[in-house]
């Protein structure tokens, strides 16, 4: 019998202040801190937070971590799903009336999307889910606007 997985446990996003990233997961996207996750090492001090976002069931951990969230800063590791187009556009809306800073709706290969930066410059995505799920949907290389920055990173190309 092979081994199966149950699905993903958690996701881990290195940053370099706890609190200034928490902060901003509870601005941008409604993220809750679940205090009674805290992480402390021997001597008592926190290194990480969980934090739950809204519409998200997967835990997502802040993991104090400078030196990598330096080095990954404008990779884009996570990209969060959204109904449709009116979805994504909520989000827009939301976005600007809390300040956060975000890319323009860009066409993507198979739906559209926007672009936002953590306090580190990690790039978290929100993209319109393909219709029928993704066994029914095909990349579109002419869908796809390729000259945005924010669709093909220079930072993979090096």
């Amino acid at each position: 019998m092979e081994p199966t997985l149950s699905g993903i446990h958690h996701l881990k996003l290195p940053v370099r202040d706890l609190a200034a990233a928490t902060a901003w997961f509870a601005d941008a996207f409604g993220a809750r801190h679940v205090e009674r996750f805290d992480h402390y090492d021997d001597a008592g001090e926190l290194f990480a937070v969980i934090i739950m976002l809204p519409g998200l069931d997967v835990p997502v951990e802040l993991r104090l971590a400078p030196a990598a969230a330096e080095a990954v800063a404008g990779y884009d590791p996570v990209t969060f799903g959204v109904a449709d187009r009116a979805a994504l556009q909520t989000w827009v809306d939301h976005l600007d009336a809390r300040g956060v800073a975000h890319t323009p709706v860009v066409s993507g290969f198979i739906g559209d999307l926007v672009e936002l930066s953590t306090p580190d410059g990690l790039a978290i995505r929100l993209y319109t889910d393909p219709k029928g799920g993704f066994d029914a949907v095909r990349l579109d290389r002419e869908r796809a606007d390729t000259s945005s920055p924010h669709l093909t990173h220079r930072l993979m190309r090096r």
